[in-house]
């Protein structure tokens, strides 16, 4: 038997808060404070860039594909910052008193936490978005495993090599900074 709160819950799904209303809030509030906060349409211009966001908002409400991948990825993405949350808590029993220790933390770790936590969000990303034959994630690791010996992925392989021995050669001489003058 179906209680109170899940029959709102179902009156609200069948209403389109979820499908429209929600998804229309989340778009123009963020594109909203975005453009508040760089100015790009200029200073003082609330109501232009409250207009911006509404069409934006409409239009990506619109775009039913749109919200289909939202209402998919955002719950997923949910769960990697509550799991982040989590990991960060259990590494804060062992800060120090005065400190935040993510403040404390190298930069290397920082760093690194930062690329698992973006490459996550890209992935779950990519899992939501569907083709006729399952996801784009699923397509790249069919297309990986496939071709795993193929020029592609020799490709891509020798270029995060280049990428990470150019870092590792910036980085070892001081970024490009100049030692003159000190």
């Amino acid at each position: 038997m179906a209680s109170t709160l899940s029959n709102a819950l179902d009156f609200f799904r069948d209403f389109g808060i979820f499908d429209v209303i929600l998804p229309f809030l989340l778009i123009f509030t963020v594109v909203f404070a975005i453009l508040q906060k760089t100015e790009l349409l200029g200073k003082d211009k609330a109501n232009l860039d409250a207009t911006v966001a509404f069409v934006i908002g409409l239009l990506v409400v619109a775009a039913t594909k749109v919200v289909v991948i939202i209402n998919e990825a955002l719950p997923q993405i949910m769960v990697l910052v509550i799991v982040s949350l989590s990991f960060l808590l259990m590494l804060g029993i062992f800060a120090k008193p005065d400190g935040t220790f993510f403040n404390d933390l190298g930069g290397n770790f920082k760093i690194g936490l930062m690329v698992v936590m973006t490459l996550a969000v890209v992935l779950i990303f990519l899992g939501t978005i569907k083709t006729d034959d399952g996801s784009w994630l699923e397509y790249g690791w069919n297309y990986m495993i496939d071709y795993w010996s193929g020029a592609v992925v020799g490709s891509i392989i020798l270029f995060i090599v280049f990428i990470a021995a150019i870092f590792f050669v910036v980085k070892g001489s001081g970024g490009g900074k100049s030692k003159r003058g000190e």
